[in-house]
């Protein structure tokens, strides 16, 4: 189950490289106008950050079978998926004509957070059959 978490997790972060070429593409944070779709730049490079980080920790897990690795993967996991969370309900809150005129990709948001919350789900099991104790 872990190789398996590993993968979700790594199709996730691939649809996340697609979506953050595609919101560069267009502009970045240069594109941002509107007060209501801004984003500050610590989330959108913690995000990314900390995901990379917590799939290097689980990838340290899967090699070495240390148990605390495991949590560090889920704890910093959840943090990027809170703020994943955060930045999903940022964009569907404001600017919706503004996203569809530039072509956002929907599909990709969707598979990315669909590839994200199994991946939790599948971190957070196969983290609890690895017990600290």
């Amino acid at each position: 189950m872990g190789l398996l978490t590993a993968v979700t997790w790594t199709i996730a972060a691939l649809i996340g490289v697609y979506l953050l070429y595609r919101w560069l593409s267009a502009g970045g944070l240069r594109g941002q106008e509107a007060k209501v779709t801004r984003f500050p730049v610590t989330l959108l490079l913690s995000h990314p950050a900390l995901a990379a980080a917590s799939l290097a920790c689980w990838v340290a897990y899967l090699l070495t079978g240390s148990a605390p690795l495991a949590w560090i993967a889920l704890c910093g996991l959840t943090v990027a998926a809170l703020l994943g969370f955060t930045m999903f309900t940022r964009w569907l809150g404001g600017g919706r004509h503004q996203r569809r005129a530039t072509g956002f990709p929907v599909l990709a948001v969707v598979l990315h957070g669909v590839a994200g919350v199994t991946t939790f789900a599948l971190l957070l099991v196969t983290a609890g059959i690895a017990r600290v104790f």
